[in-house]
């Protein structure tokens, strides 16, 4: 490996090393606000489990419990 590609994989990885740096602060920045005010953290989780539903049955057949089944052949 030539010199000035070594150079270049330590700049890559010092790049990389100050993004997950700069991503931890945020995240501690985060976590500290919610340590202080855990209602907005309350809050967020109510509006996030109200707007996310669960999926809806897959198209198929009735079963006689009204259950939705979809039968898949396979030979």
């Amino acid at each position: 490996m030539s010199e000035e590609r070594a150079h270049e994989v330590v700049e890559h990885l010092q790049t990389a090393a100050l993004e997950l740096i700069a991503a931890a602060r945020a995240l501690l920045d985060v976590a500290e606000e919610m340590v202080k005010d855990p209602n907005e953290a309350i809050a967020l989780a109510t509006t996030l489990a109200n707007k996310i539903a669960p999926p809806g049955p897959p198209p198929g057949v009735v079963h006689s419990d009204g259950a939705r089944v979809e039968r898949i052949r396979v030979s």
